[in-house]
């Protein structure tokens, strides 16, 4: 994922696809499908001249599937078979440079200090009772 993070689309399918890294054929896969679902969304541009580029990509644990193995002296040892979530944004350069493109700014109008209302102290009472049992005894002779 370090690899292709804010690269061009193009770029990044050709690092892929060249890659030696095992998880490279699975996220070129994901790619050419990102890449699919931005085109059916927005359907009256095309691909290779809205500048793609990947805007975020990151990999997240996922399920972990616990199963056990046999062990010696009746024991056994637990493996762990783990999952992850791959996201992959893609985005266009030409909407991004459109969405930042300044509007007239307005200035701030500064709001007057209010005056700060005195604090009253409330008084707090709290009333205990207390009480006091004794026990007298006889003493027999």
């Amino acid at each position: 994922m370090d690899l292709i993070r804010g690269m061009e689309v193009d770029k990044a399918l050709n690092v892929l696809k060249f890659s030696q890294k095992d998880p490279s054929t699975p996220l070129e896969k994901l790619l050419l499908s990102a890449i699919n679902n931005w085109k059916a969304k927005n359907e009256g541009e095309r691909a290779e001249d809205s500048q793609l580029y990947v805007k975020t990509a990151f990999v997240d644990g996922g399920r972990t599937l616990r199963r056990f193995q046999p062990a010696p002296m009746g024991r056994a040892y637990r493996i762990r078979k783990r999952s992850n979530h791959v996201t992959l944004v893609v985005d266009s350069k030409l909407a991004v440079a459109a969405k930042a493109a300044p509007v007239a700014e307005v200035a701030p109008v500064e709001e007057a200090p209010k005056a700060k209302a005195p604090k009253t102290a409330k008084a707090k009472t709290t009333t205990e009772k207390k009480t006091t049992t004794t026990k007298t005894s006889k003493k027999a002779k």
